[in-house]
């Protein structure tokens, strides 16, 4: 467990360690186990999740930051310890993020939870959207990390997919580190956050988008006047 530079999350914690099966190009976790050469066998690491005692006040934890814990390669033990962690500590809250969205109906979720779907383009967009129907969270949320195409002209209008899928949160981000070939069209981005508009959904704007500011033109909708007249990049959390 450690404080983490992710923006909408206080700490990460990783009780399952390993090498991801998902071998996506873009992760930097994989790319660190190969650097270094660590251990890349799946096992479950407990005392990772004993960390979580030390954390005083009420904190939002992302859970397996550097392993999908919903693929079929994790034991179903290692999940009494992960709901047990949840259970315990009601004061936290714990994110879950997947692109094995299709595994998630397996579980019941505690109300501390907030469960997500990655959407790097637009088939892993629908198919996180039809998972997440009938599953039962506090919040659903939808990660556009690394957004990586459109994902509008579809049959139905963004917003209406968010609507269907009771999406109460969206994240929006470029691809780490930054590159030319992977970098979202701005008009990508945009869709999104008018979509989320229109369904009344917060947004929250990763900061390696690398936004323009506000004196900029067409910058209005990645930014929100703050109480003291300023402006902000808009990172809005979903609503209690």
């Amino acid at each position: 467990m450690q404080k983490t530079k992710i923006e909408w999350c206080d700490y990460t914690i990783n009780p399952v360690k390993g090498l991801c099966p998902m071998a996506c190009s873009y992760c930097y976790a994989r790319a660190m186990y190969k650097r270094f050469r660590w251990d890349g066998t799946i096992r479950l690491d407990a005392s990772a999740i004993h960390g979580i005692h030390s954390i005083k006040t009420p904190s939002r934890i992302f859970v397996g930051s550097t392993m999908e814990l919903f693929g079929e390669w994790i034991p179903e033990e290692y999940y009494d310890y992960i709901w047990g962690m949840v259970k315990a500590k009601p004061q936290h809250t714990f994110i879950f993020l997947t692109k094995q969205p299709q595994n998630l109906s397996k579980w019941e979720f505690p109300d501390n939870c907030w469960v997500g779907v990655s959407a790097t383009d637009k088939m892993q967009f629908l198919s996180g959207i039809y998972h997440l129907i009938n599953l039962e969270a506090s919040i659903k949320f939808v990660s556009f990390e690394p957004l990586l195409e459109t994902m509008s002209g579809g049959l139905y209008p963004i917003e209406e997919h968010l609507q269907n899928g009771g999406i109460n949160w969206a994240i929006i981000g470029a691809q780490s580190p930054y590159s030319m070939k992977t970098f979202p069209k701005w008009e990508w981005v945009k869709e999104i956050i008018e979509s989320c508009d229109k369904a009344k959904i917060p947004v929250f704007l990763k900061e390696n988008l690398g936004l323009p500011k506000y004196s900029c033109e067409g910058a209005t909708p990645y930014y929100k006047k703050l109480p003291s007249g300023t402006m902000g990049l808009r990172q809005e959390m979903p609503y209690a």
